[in-house]
This record gives C-alpha cells, structure tokens and sequence, in this order.
C-alpha cells in the first residue's frame, strides 16, 4: 500500500521503571524502498493479528480545544480510563454496550489532520506524548512509533505500531560474523488502524477503526482504546461465527446440491479470507452477491427475515474461518458432507457404537425415504 507520509519517533525507556521520554521526528521520513517494505511488513503482521474494531467516539474534546496542544500535547490533561471496567471490545462481553463518553481529543485532532489543518508531524507528536504514559504503565522498554498515512485507490488508512528491537546477525565481506540491531516487524506492543475515508463517508454500522488486543495485554488496548476515544465495537468471532451459521441455514434451506454448497463455501471462506489479510470488514451485500449469483439479495434477505442479529459489516475473525469445514464421507454406497459446526447439535456421533445420528433430515432425502 503506497505511503504518503510517514513519520517516526523513539520513545526511551532504560528501565521499567524510569519514566518514558519521546524524541520526536525533525521531519517527515523520506520516501524510500526500505521504507515502504517495513511499513508492508508491520500492516501484514498486524492483520495477522487479534484485533478490536469500532469507531471513534462523537462525544469529544472540540478541534478549537486541542489547537493549543498541536505540538505540547502533554501539557493538557488525558482522561485514559475507560467510563466502564468491561470494555465495549471485551470478547467476554455478549452484547456491545453502547457509545461511551470518553473525552478524547484525538478524534478532533484525526479530523483537524484529514481537513488539512494539521500536518501528520504535528500528529505524530500528539499522539506519541499520549502513549508515553501507556508505555510507563504497561511497558519495561519503549521503541520506534511508526505513524504512516497510507493510500490505496481511494481508501486512505491511518497506521501506527510502537516496535521494537531485537539483536540479529550479518556476515561481513571479510567473512566474519557480527551482531546489528533490527527491528522486529512480527512484532508490535500497541497498534491502530484507521481507515479515514469510511470515517469521513460516516455511517453508524462501519467499523472503521481497528487496534491491536492481544490476549496477555487486556489493559493496554482497553487504556489505548480510551486513549482515542474509541466505543462500540463488535466481537468479530461471535459475528464471524454467527455469519457462518446463517451461511449453513441458508444452504439446507435451499437444498443446495453437495457440489454447489461446496463452491459455495469456498468462495465466502475465499472472501472472507481475503478481507482478513487485507483488515477490512466484510459486507453482507457482496457475501450476498457471492453466495447466490442467480439471486444476489436471497441471502441477505434470508439474515435478514430469520433475525441473525448480524450487522451490515463484519470484521473477519481468521481461527474462525479456518476451523469452518465440511466433514465428508463415501463408503458402500454412502456418501456423507455436513458443516463442522453442525457436530453436537442436528447431528451428534456416537464413537462407541461407531455411527452418526441425524437429528433433522434434508427435505429432499425425507420426500424420497417417505416415497420409496
């Protein structure tokens, strides 16, 4: 993905527990190869990664407040604690709790940035005084802060990654071996991704903002997630899951042949996929569109009129995905395919005495034991 401009800057940190300092960008990075390779690898790994989606909160500091902090953000208070101790991303949580009125001044100041009244250097160090205190309160060391403004075709992202260092080896031309720094781009202790252009185009169901929410660091993304002044999100797995599950509702009631349903399958989990690695969020209308080209609405229509609770985007959850199958069997004129998710519900499998139980029969395989 092109990059427009990047900045970045180190935060020291000797000890866990001395206090954090930001050396901040002189100017922008200049455009380079390496540039753009690092900046490819770290947005890769972080789709790669567990994530908390939502959108900022429009119960926020004014623009006209945060002018006087472009560059001493440090200056004005930030309240970083979350008004809820579950946050509204928490996988725990069964139901997403709603807007929460974090006062945050970055939403303002990403608004200021995408009207062109802030440069992203200004930003840059906005925001990199607000994560020293996540730094101080999560962290033993700090690192490079990577803030690229990114663009492909018409969609523009915002990106951020705190990385950090790790000893790697080169061979010189002398053919001795030497130890160097290098960043490890696998690896990233806090990130966010903003797509500006779905935020700009508004809409209450997109999720346009996504950050990083690694199972061991909780409070670092609930504390990051209120440092933005984030709410509302929705738990991709459940979502993701829930999606799959009309998907195999929608196959049996249509009878769809084995040969068709696995197409079928193929080409949402291929979508699915396919959004994930890219970190965009799929959208029932193109699923809808996949599933039945013949009749591009039927599937949305069938979400919608059986009640699946499912929004109109849904970030893809990759384990998910990847634990969806289809078991399949032939054998002496037998042959057996059913979804994965359907064990130990209409279907259930009795190891000992070696058989399956089928709870709820096709209609088609009913009309014919009935007819014959």
């Amino acid at each position: 993905m092109p990059i427009s401009a990047c900045v970045i800057q180190r935060l020291d940190k000797s000890a866990s527990d001395s206090p954090a300092t930001l050396v901040p960008a002189s100017e922008l990075h200049p455009d380079s190869d390496a540039l753009d390779s690092l900046v490819t690898r770290l947005t890769d790994a972080y789709h790669g990664k567990a994530k908390r989606w939502g959108r900022l909160n429009e119960h926020t500091v004014a623009v006209s407040e945060v002018e006087q902090d472009a560059v001493g953000a440090s200056d004005a208070p930030v309240d970083e604690t979350p008004v809820d101790d579950t946050p509204p991303w928490d996988d725990a949580a069964a139901e997403p709790t709603g807007p929460v009125a974090t006062p945050s001044r970055f939403p303002a100041e990403f608004k200021a940035y995408l009207q062109d009244e802030r440069d992203l250097q200004t930003l840059a160090a906005s925001l990199g005084e607000a994560i020293k205190t996540l730094v101080d309160d999560h962290l033993p060391t700090g690192g490079h802060l990577i803030l690229a403004d990114q663009r492909q075709g018409e969609t523009r992202h915002l990106f951020l990654a705190l990385v950090h260092h790790r000893d790697g080896f080169v061979i010189g031309d002398d053919g001795r071996v030497a130890i160097t720094g290098q960043v490890n781009h696998s690896q990233m202790s806090l990130a966010f991704r903003l797509n500006l252009t779905q935020w700009q185009e508004g809409g209450p169901s997109s999720q346009y903002l996504s950050l990083l929410a690694d199972r061991g660091a909780r409070k670092l993304a609930d504390d990051l997630q209120a440092l933005l002044g984030a709410s509302e999100g929705v738990d991709p797995k459940s979502e993701t899951r829930t999606l799959l599950k009309a998907f195999s509702d929608y196959v049996e009631r249509e009878d769809m042949a084995e040969e068709t349903s696995r197409e079928k399958t193929d080409a949402l989990i291929d979508y699915a996929q396919d959004q994930a690695s890219r970190g965009e969020a799929m959208t029932l209308d193109e699923l809808s569109a996949l599933v039945d080209d013949d009749k591009p609405r039927a599937f949305y229509e069938h979400i919608r009129n059986a009640d699946y609770g499912l929004s109109p985007e849904i970030p893809p959850d990759k384990r998910t995905l990847n634990q969806f199958r289809r078991f399949t069997g032939r054998a002496e004129g037998v042959s057996i395919s059913f979804d994965s998710h359907l064990l130990g519900n209409s279907i259930e499998y009795d190891e000992e005495r070696d058989r399956l139980i089928i709870k709820k029969l096709p209609n088609k395989l009913k009309e014919q034991l009935q007819g014959g």
